[in-house]
């Protein structure tokens, strides 16, 4: 690898609807289940994770930009300007298939004062003739010193690679943040593996309680009803592994059909619960382990 690895912090921000979502899945390549997972507002939520070869962009959502209407809603426009401070970019998202609103025009106003780059993405470009999309970039053109204008479609996938490619030219040198498979940062993981762990403590013998570690590898909305969950059980020995699974599955299968009814109450959607069960010896002894199933030090 001759480039120095690039990492960097991204805000998306625009009104509502204009494919936010749909883009940061199809950047991610998959669904990334969006819950409510009710974050203090101080802290920036963070939406995906994209890790290429050479770099990793975090994508961040601010709290919604919109004029405060009352005190809550001023504090919660000042944790999103501090965001767009604390960013390597910003990219301010359009439907190029509806005309500049009072909303558009609310965040050019609030962008004029940041030093951050402002990057206008043009969202929908199927839709439109492209005699449509060069006068939408005419009307905002003139508003912001635009450091990149990218027109995509990321229902379509037309240009996505383009703005990711453009993205990874204005981040500094940096580590990388999360781990390279990871896509996602949402608390719910922890939860969810939470319920599965005091399943299988509640259904098994004494030798297992505190041999159990659980890790969600997957949580993926496969529709708006429906989560796709995928969870390892750790052990620490074979013989735990046997009691774990039960004759013929039916401790397992057991453990799977309770976690299912406390995560479906939880995420309010059906769950489709896929679980394995794993022997990582004496993982309780080793910290880049716990780390890895999401334990932080003040929790072990």
């Amino acid at each position: 690898m001759t480039n120095e690895f690039k990492s960097g912090f991204v805000a998306i921000i625009g009104r509502p609807n204009v494919g936010k979502s749909t883009f940061m899945n199809r950047v991610l390549g998959q669904k990334v289940a969006i819950m409510s997972d009710k974050a203090q507002t101080t802290r920036n939520k963070v939406q995906g994770v994209l890790t290429t070869d050479d770099a990793q962009i975090i994508f961040i959502d601010t709290p919604g930009i919109h004029k405060p209407k009352h005190v809550l809603g001023d504090y919660m426009m000042k944790v999103a300007k501090n965001t767009l401070r604390e960013v390597d970019a910003i990219l301010f998202m359009i439907n190029v298939e509806e005309s500049i609103g009072r909303g558009d025009e609310y965040i050019v106003e609030m962008l004029k004062n940041t030093k951050t780059p402002v990057f206008l993405v043009l969202n929908k470009i199927d839709l439109v003739h492209p005699d449509q999309l060069i006068t939408e970039i005419e009307k905002y053109k003139d508003l912001l010193p635009f450091a990149e204008i990218v027109p995509i479609s990321a229902l379509q996938g037309n240009n996505v690679d383009r703005l990711v490619e453009v993205i990874s030219g204005y981040l500094p040198e940096g580590p990388m943040y999360y781990p390279k498979d990871q896509i996602s940062d949402h608390p719910e993981h922890f939860i969810v593996a939470e319920l599965i762990r005091e399943k299988v403590l509640h259904l098994t013998s004494q030798e297992i309680p505190h041999a159990i570690g659980v890790n969600v590898e997957k949580m993926l909305r496969e529709s708006e009803d429906r989560v796709h969950v995928e969870a390892t059980i750790y052990v620490e020995r074979d013989s735990q592994k046997g009691i774990v699974i039960g004759k013929q599955g039916k401790m397992l299968k057991e453990v799977g059909k309770r976690a299912r009814q406390d995560i479906e109450m939880l995420l309010g959607s059906k769950v489709y619960l896929e679980l394995w069960v794993k022997v990582q010896k004496d993982w309780r002894n080793k910290p880049n382990f716990i780390r890895q199933i999401g334990y932080r030090e003040d929790e072990y």
